[in-house]
């Protein structure tokens, strides 16, 4: 079983549908030899909005992939520190840090993000980046 820790663009972009990166984002989300892995900060970067506007689809969506996971990183204080040393090591912007950190203290065995390859996760070291 891979545990799989999702940045939040790779449920936006399945969430989008219709482009070859929503399709591979899809798949990898329906993988059963894929264990989950997230944290508040991934659904406190999706769920705000669509619920503000009242997206009800949208909304259902991420739940259902938030009622799917199976380990919740949620010590914030730790993610955060973590995160701010990431960031500055890494050159991560605020939320990636904070993903990158979650992944990290939860040893995932990778983190698959909706980035380019030429992001700063590239530079992360450490971690089995997959960009979709």
């Amino acid at each position: 079983m891979l545990e799989t820790f999702m940045d939040s663009g790779v449920l936006i972009t399945a969430w989008r549908g219709n482009t070859i990166a929503a399709v591979r984002a899809l798949i990898m989300l329906s993988d059963s030899q894929r264990a989950f892995i997230s944290s508040p900060f991934v659904q406190l970067e999706l769920l705000p909005k669509p619920q503000f506007f009242k997206l009800q689809t949208e909304v259902a969506f991420y739940e259902r992939y938030f009622a799917g996971v199976q380990w919740w990183v949620s010590d914030c204080a730790q993610i955060v520190a973590e995160g701010l040393k990431l960031g500055r090591q890494f050159g991560l912007s605020a939320l990636d840090s904070l993903h990158v950190a979650a992944a990290l203290l939860s040893g995932a065995d990778e983190f698959i993000t909706a980035e380019r390859p030429t992001s700063p996760f590239n530079r992360v070291a450490g971690l089995k980046v997959i960009f979709i």
